[in-house]
């Protein structure tokens, strides 16, 4: 660990890096993602078109994306933050969509009798009661970005990715370690994190049952 401790800093950058490659991934995502689920909770041909074509998407490999959008947007940080959202999307679509038809027919006449608008019901009631799905879909969401990201060191993206892959073309075990180390360590900490205030949101509405 000779290495990780005499650049550390290097380490963190690394680690800062790809924690905002991830952050702003995500936040595109969800203010695509969450319109979207909604209209397909509504509309199911709708459902049927966006779930095929996010989902098409997500079967593309990261480094065939990288390739794609390379000529438009060159390199660097754009081009892998539209590979991390279109990664994102299909979970994200496909969660909000759920948690919102998992709803009881029954609350929801209630809001309707109460005088309650679409809109209204929608961000008092709907969405409130969806989120434990949907952060259950955004936990999944940031775990696989945070894999993505680390294959968009390819074109210079930047994060931990880098460090890997200077370990690989250096013959440099130590880096290659480390840089995975973190990585892994990212993605657990993101998944426990999230898994945490999911329990506590279901919790929280059992409660209140």
């Amino acid at each position: 660990m000779t290495w990780a401790i005499e650049n550390y800093d290097r380490l963190l950058l690394a680690l800062w890096e790809h924690i905002q490659l991830v952050c702003v991934g995500l936040l595109i995502a969800l203010v695509i993602g969450v319109p979207l689920g909604v209209l397909s909770a509504r509309r199911p041909r709708f459902a049927l078109v966006v779930l095929l074509v996010s989902g098409a998407l997500y079967t593309v490999p990261a480094l065939a994306i990288f390739a794609l959008l390379i000529p438009y947007l060159g390199l660097g940080f754009w081009p892998a933050i539209v590979a991390l959202v279109a990664y994102a999307l299909l979970i994200i679509i496909r969660n909000v969509a759920t948690g919102l038809r998992e709803i009881s027919p029954d609350i929801l006449d209630a809001a309707n009798g109460m005088g309650y608008g679409s809109w209204r019901r929608l961000f008092a009631i709907e969405l409130p009661l969806a989120l434990p799905v949907i952060i259950a879909g955004v936990r999944i969401a940031v775990v696989t970005q945070v894999s993505v990201a680390t294959v968009a060191a390819f074109i210079n993206a930047g994060g931990l990715g880098d460090i890997i892959f200077q370990g690989i073309t250096q013959d440099f075990g130590e880096k290659v370690v480390v840089g995975a180390v973190v990585t892994s360590a990212l993605a657990v900490f993101c998944d426990e994190s999230l898994r945490r205030v999911e329990n506590w949101m279901r919790a929280n509405q059992a409660e209140h049952a």
